[in-house]
């Protein structure tokens, strides 16, 4: 049974319902495509992680935000 998970940043505005859905589908149809797996054997588990909780180059995701918000290149 392959258990997939994706883990995204929090965003404003969250992810709406239909948004996870459409993952969870697509997710799914890629791993019947690729590796011939029955749809009703894949777990796709979202994990939404908050911007606080994690960071890139030493700088926190919400620090992150702020500066290219306020430099948008």
């Amino acid at each position: 049974m392959p258990l997939v998970t994706i883990r995204l940043a929090r965003r404003d505005p969250p992810l709406s319902p239909q948004q996870k859905e459409e993952l969870i589908a697509g997710t799914t149809r890629l791993m019947v495509d690729t590796l011939g797996k029955r749809a009703q054997d894949v777990v796709v588990l979202i994990d939404e992680l908050e911007p606080d909780n994690w960071g890139q180059g030493g700088v926190s995701a919400t620090r992150l935000r702020k500066a290219r918000a306020a430099d948008p290149r």
